[in-house]
């Protein structure tokens, strides 16, 4: 099998059966909504699509329900399973990537009016805070779950980032209320 033939899609959905067992494209999307789905933006229209690729594959076996709706259920096979465990174990060279809208908005700030980073960075700080609480009732309710606990540490990571953003976003509001006029940039601590 080669590597190069699958997308981080592709391994989303290994991924996935391979936590919660045989599943319908419907039962991804559910599970995803619920998991990955805070943390990576995810097609669910290839939720659809891929299955039915790696099936081809001889990655997923499936079957189909003999009556109603005739829905498909996919089954990660050994193939699969050691294709999944091969990109786990591979080294990740690729640059943590951040696919932010304020922080595109921020980098053009200059074009725009000027309180709109004033109501940019008020808007951040809400949704962060909505967000940092999200994630905390997550990790109260799945902390002490054992089948759950490998992914928490997702979680937690989330929740680091969060308060990070949260952080810069407080930061600039400070210095916006204080009077300053544009954005000063601050190197990082050290």
């Amino acid at each position: 099998m080669s590597a190069e033939r699958l997308s981080p899609t592709s391994y989303v959905v290994l991924g996935m059966i391979g936590l919660r067992g045989p599943s319908t494209s419907y039962d991804l999307k559910r599970a995803i909504n619920r998991s990955i789905g805070y943390f990576w933006v995810f097609p669910h229209a290839g939720l659809y699509s891929e299955p039915q690729r790696l099936e081809s594959m001889g990655l997923l076996s499936a079957s189909s329900e003999e009556d109603g709706r005739r829905r498909r259920t996919y089954s990660l096979t050994e193939e699969g399973l050691r294709e999944l465990r091969a990109w786990l174990a591979a080294p990740t060279n690729e640059h943590f990537q951040l696919r932010d809208v304020a922080e595109l908005k921020l980098f053009f700030n200059e074009l725009g009016e000027p309180d709109d980073v004033h109501r940019l960075a008020r808007e951040q700080i809400a949704q962060h805070q909505q967000r940092i609480q999200v994630y905390e009732e997550m990790q109260q309710r799945f902390g002490g779950v054992a089948g759950v606990a490998p992914r928490m540490v997702t979680l937690r990571l989330g929740l680091e980032m969060e308060h990070a953003a949260l952080r810069f976003w407080s930061s600039l509001d400070e210095d916006l209320n204080r009077g300053d006029e544009a954005p000063a940039a601050e190197p990082p601590p050290s």
